[in-house]
């Protein structure tokens, strides 16, 4: 689909039915995952994504009839939608830390010892997602994981790119910082324990879910 700018946003502004049809198999994909990626949960990342479009589509008058892609536009209302949706998040996190882990299984296989040092950062990176600030997490989704660049980012937020420069090395800094903490933290209680330190029940489901997290882009930006 082509994004050159008037055409598609015209259409859509409009009411062309089909040509929002095109933005919808354009951006669903994207606008779901980014969804995901802010509020943890599949069915609110599908809640998120229907009521983007929903209001999109209500309020496409309003769109600026100049400009390009239509990502940022479209990420930005999802942004919106999830800050709605993360209400009462931090309650739920502090229940879950509360919650008391299983017993720990040691691991015997030696050739996965790589392979499971990278689960243990990936399972340390979700379990210290959720402490960092709002407008962190929102940066770290839109410019690592959405793709888009310093000045569209700040388009989905509404605020300066300087804004959005500063807090996305601010979010990469405190994420890394917090994962290694969280590593030390479980190296710290296993060796007390003489233990390895094992999965938690949902920790499979958690790294999958954050497979795709690029941790060396976070960690050391983009080249």
């Amino acid at each position: 689909m082509s994004e050159a700018g008037d055409p598609v946003r015209a259409r859509i502004r409009a009411g062309d039915r089909a040509a929002f049809s095109e933005v919808y198999d354009a951006y669903a994909r994207a606008v779901y995952n980014h969804a995901y990626r802010l509020t943890g949960d599949w069915s609110t990342a599908e809640e998120v994504m229907a009521d983007t479009f929903l209001d999109a589509w209500r309020t496409r008058e309003q769109l600026d009839p100049d400009g390009g892609s239509l990502k940022p536009w479209l990420l930005g209302m999802a942004t919106n939608k999830a800050r709605n949706a993360n209400r009462g998040l931090g309650r739920r996190l502090a229940f879950l830390a509360r919650r008391p882990a299983p017993d720990p299984v040691a691991d015997f296989a030696d050739e996965t010892a790589g392979r499971v040092d990278d689960a243990r950062r990936l399972a340390a990176v979700r379990q210290v997602y959720g402490r960092l600030r709002r407008g962190e997490r929102e940066v770290l989704a839109l410019c690592v994981w959405s793709g888009l660049d310093y000045a569209q980012a700040a388009e989905a937020l509404g605020v300066p790119v300087g804004t959005v420069r500063s807090r996305l090395s601010r979010a990469r800094e405190r994420l890394r910082r917090l994962t290694d903490e969280r590593l030390g933290e479980q190296r710290g209680t296993y060796t007390a324990k003489g233990e390895e330190p094992g999965r938690r029940r949902g920790e499979v489901e958690g790294e999958a879910a954050f497979a795709a997290l690029r941790l060396k882009e976070i960690q050391e930006g983009p080249r």
